[in-house]
């Protein structure tokens, strides 16, 4: 596994990006693709699934449980769903390696099952705070036993009947709202999560695109339990978490001017354009279109001067990913930019607030971290070694780095690059970054 190499990044300064490319296929929606396939009644089929580690737990999670599942092959797979009752114990603990998506979600979709699961992690996801989920999921009647910490390993034991509850989301979190939809399909009543702050909704496009009845109305989702999914064809876009990185490299090299095709624009995912287009970035919406219950559109972006900002706050749950390539941006704004309620940076991957202030500062820039956010003084970037802490999306961002650095950046600890993005160092290459990639057994 690639998580068990030690690989490095290096980068040579300068360059631009240009020319046509089509990032991965969205995680969010290669997860849920297969959770929802596997628990319909007929089969699904799935293009553009993302075939990076993450979203192959999630697949390789669904065989262990039973689920009849062809492929991945060139991003496709046949799921025969075994509908909401027909999942199987699985015969030892459920590794999901580095992916909260996968076991956030299974630990709500698992609660309501006729038999115990216990799901574990690697060392990075053992460390993510947990009790998120746990909690509201007991309030549901749930039994899931945790660590002292409130992290993984995760035992979660049957129970006669799950009950609805109502529940408002403490912080803003798609993972957390679609493990709460996900356990009140098996509950008694309505299940209903409200949220403070709209964040990703891709588990309620795509229970509706299978047949499952959704409530919506303002803030607050709905769904009974009981109800059937059928299997149907599920095109999944480019990721635009994968395209920020691409989206700040050509806003941020002089002379850049790239397109990224079928990039999903989610409402609730787009703030890393909003943000980049306040500060100056050039990118234009082209071919507008809707591909299975999602928005799609090709991103033509070019590069430009960009200027500090203070980040609307309303902005960061829908860029609440993005936000390590965002860093890269501002480091080379002219000025200085503010971002502010986004303490939830702190409990991802790694500590992205720290590390990204800890890796910018390396290289020269003036940067201050805080509780809940950061100020970062554009300025000249210079050569240093990085540490990403394992992180996927922080190797990235500092590989684009080096398109406006003044020497030679190498980042340490990107195997996990693989859980979203699979070929980054090729297609990142082929558009015209000067990375190169060292790895040792």
């Amino acid at each position: 596994m690639n998580a068990t190499k030690d690989v490095s990044f290096v980068v040579a300064p300068g360059g631009r990006l240009n020319g046509r490319l089509r990032v991965p296929g969205d995680k969010s929606i290669s997860h849920r693709a297969i959770m929802l396939g596997a628990l319909a009644e007929g089969v699904t089929e799935v293009s553009g699934f993302l075939q990076g580690e993450d979203s192959l737990a999630t697949l390789a999670a669904f065989r262990r449980l039973g689920v009849p599942i062809v492929g991945p092959e060139a991003g496709q797979v046949r799921i025969e769903g075994v509908g909401l009752h027909g999942l199987q114990a699985p015969d030892s603990p459920l590794d999901l390696g580095n992916s909260g998506t996968s076991m956030r979600l299974l630990a709500g979709l698992l609660a309501g099952q006729t038999f115990p699961t216990t799901l574990i992690g690697d060392a990075s996801l053992s460390r993510r705070p947990m009790r998120r989920v746990t909690e509201p999921l007991g309030r549901m009647g749930a039994r899931i036993l945790t660590t002292d910490q409130g992290t993984a390993p995760l035992r979660i034991e049957p129970v006669p009947q799950l009950r609805a509850i109502d529940y408002t989301l403490p912080v803003a979190s798609a993972q957390i709202k679609s493990c709460l939809l996900l356990a009140g399909l098996y509950a008694l009543g309505d299940t209903c999560v409200r949220e403070t702050a709209p964040t990703r909704d891709h588990t309620e496009r795509m229970l509706a695109n299978f047949g499952y009845p959704v409530r919506r109305a303002g803030s607050r989702v709905c769904v009974s339990g009981g109800e059937r999914l059928r299997g149907r064809a599920i095109a999944v876009p480019a990721d635009i978490s994968s395209a920020a990185f691409f989206l700040v490299g050509a806003s941020i090299a002089p002379g850049s001017d790239l397109t990224l095709l079928e990039v999903g624009m989610n409402p609730t995912r787009t703030g890393v354009i909003q943000i980049l287009r306040a500060m100056g970035a050039v990118i234009d919406v082209i071919a507008a279109r809707e591909a299975g219950g999602e928005p799609v559109a090709d991103l033509r972006v070019r590069g430009a001067p960009l200027h500090g900002i203070h980040i609307p706050e309303d902005q960061v749950p829908l860029a609440i990913d993005e936000f390590p390539a965002l860093f890269v941006a501002a480091a080379c704004a002219e000025g200085e930019t503010l971002l502010s309620g986004a303490a939830e940076l702190r409990v991802k991957e790694s500590d992205r607030i720290q590390v990204m202030a800890e890796g910018l500062a390396i290289l020269g820039i003036e940067v201050e971290p805080r509780p809940d956010g950061i100020r970062i003084r554009g300025g000249r970037l210079g050569s240093g070694v990085i540490d990403s802490h394992g992180d996927h999306r922080i190797a990235m961002a500092f590989a684009m780095a080096g398109l406006r650095a003044t020497g030679a950046i190498s980042i340490r600890d990107c195997a996990n690059v693989d859980t979203s993005f699979p070929g980054f160092v090729d297609l990142a290459a082929g558009a015209g970054l000067k990375i190169g990639e060292l790895r040792q057994k």
